[in-house]
């Protein structure tokens, strides 16, 4: 079978609207490419869901170049006409695999993304309608779980928790709302019994706070939170301080709540 691009912009650019198309940008006197041109097409021999077009560099100097290669082989993923991921150089079938896998669009993915676009826009049950199918086909879907568990912290706290707990996650904003739903899910606990809080002069703004944050009412939670990192950071173990990171977190740094009250914030703390 033939992969050899007769046309780029036919076989490449408007092909990848339905389907990926794996680019191997090559030439005949490159010993590399030699090697990994067989390992991608066992690959593609085997995949359904994706196709493998083939770019002679020498004959294809204009695509090459306006694509930026410089060195061969050089791997390209188009998706809709734009490149979605790449690399360069030889690398065993398993590491394209799983290259492959990560990179190549699926239903999951776009569910993923579509729950993190509705979390920031503060749509927490388009959220939840996206990722359920997620969890039911993948219970321990690390990201799944951390983003169900925003969308569900201040509607079924208990639920949001386990989620966060069980959720193993090393990349680093997944880890920060991990810890911002507990940390939400902390307070809301502590607004139960707050007789465990210390007692001196900002202990009521502090219990406002979270009486404030009990209702779902975010802005007058950060006003009185604010005001307690103002007048005694050290409260409760830097609490209010965390809960403020925490609540901005969850909002989403381009939330109205968050644009309005983040510089009062940061002016708070110094």
């Amino acid at each position: 079978m033939s992969y050899e691009a007769s046309d780029f912009q036919t076989d490449v650019i408007d092909a990848s609207a339905d389907e990926p198309v794996l680019v191997d940008f090559w030439a005949p006197w490159c010993g590399p490419c030699r090697q990994l041109s067989p390992v991608l097409e066992s690959l593609a021999e085997a995949a359904d869901d994706w196709r493998l077009v083939k770019v002679n560099v020498d004959d294809n100097q204009a695509p090459a170049q306006e694509y930026g290669v410089r060195g061969i082989p050089a791997v390209k993923l188009f998706v809709d006409g734009e490149v979605e991921a790449e690399f360069t150089g030889v690398k065993p079938e398993h590491q394209i695999q799983d290259w492959l896998d990560d990179n190549l669009p699926s239903e999951e993915k776009s569910r993923i993304e579509q729950a993190e676009e509705a979390l920031e826009a503060g749509k927490h049950q388009e959220a939840e309608r996206l990722l359920w199918p997620v969890l039911e086909d993948d219970p321990t879907h690390d990201e799944a779980q951390i983003l169900m568990a925003r969308a569900l912290v201040f509607k079924d706290p208990s639920k949001a928790q386990v989620l966060a707990d069980e959720a193993d996650v090393a990349d680093p904003a997944l880890r920060q709302t991990r810890e911002s739903v507990q940390t939400v899910i902390r307070l809301l606990e502590l607004g139960e019994d707050s007789s465990a809080l210390p007692e001196n002069g900002v202990k009521d703004t502090y219990v406002a706070g979270i009486e404030a944050l009990d209702a779902q009412d975010i802005e007058t939670a950060l006003e009185h939170f604010i005001d307690v990192v103002r007048t005694d950071r050290d409260y409760d173990d830097d609490g209010a301080r965390k809960a403020c990171v925490a609540l901005f977190t969850l909002l989403g740094e381009q939330h109205p709540i968050t644009q309005e009250h983040r510089r009062t914030f940061d002016m708070a703390l110094y």
